[in-house]
């Protein structure tokens, strides 16, 4: 799993922005982070921009019981499906980088919400020599509303050679 910043930026007092109550997401930016002793991307820093109508997105530590039990379709509140380029044919692998996004407002709160979520994950496959990944994207709030899905880019990672 990997590691969570996320920055919120709530609606001002002034002028209200509305967003239906589905998350929406965008594409931002994928970073590779390199191991400087080592030469290979070891780390990847995921940003994804949202906005959700009623702020509902994020789940508390202990929000494990049906339906975000531990194994259950909605544990993950953040999505990520991997992919690696093998023979120039994307091939989808069955490797786990979903996470639990925290709530992103207090849970009794409801307000129109945006900003960027930034996600950290360990990308590197000893087993693997291929070196082209992608990732595709989907967010889920507390209502189990599923936002729209992004892709990366295709990331090309520093693999090492045999």
């Amino acid at each position: 799993m990997g590691l969570l910043t996320t920055v919120v930026l709530v609606s001002g007092c002034r002028k209200f922005e509305e967003y239906p109550p589905e998350p929406e997401i965008g594409y931002n930016n994928f970073i590779l982070l390199i191991n400087p002793e080592t030469n290979i991307s070891e780390k990847g820093l995921l940003s994804i921009t949202y906005r959700d109508g009623d702020g509902d997105i994020g789940l508390e530590q202990n929000d494990t019981l049906f339906p975000f039990q531990r194994n259950g379709d909605f544990y993950y509140n953040l999505k990520v499906r991997y992919f690696e380029q093998q023979n120039g044919i994307l091939v989808e692998l069955p490797f786990n980088f979903s996470g639990r996004i925290p709530p992103l407002i207090p849970k009794d709160q409801k307000k129109a919400i945006k900003g960027i979520i930034e996600y950290e994950m360990d990308i590197f496959d000893p087993t693997s020599t291929y070196d082209t990944i992608q990732f595709q994207i989907q967010l889920i709030d507390r209502a189990l509303n599923i936002s729209n899905e992004v892709s990366t880019p295709l990331i090309v990672r520093i693999v090492p050679r045999p």
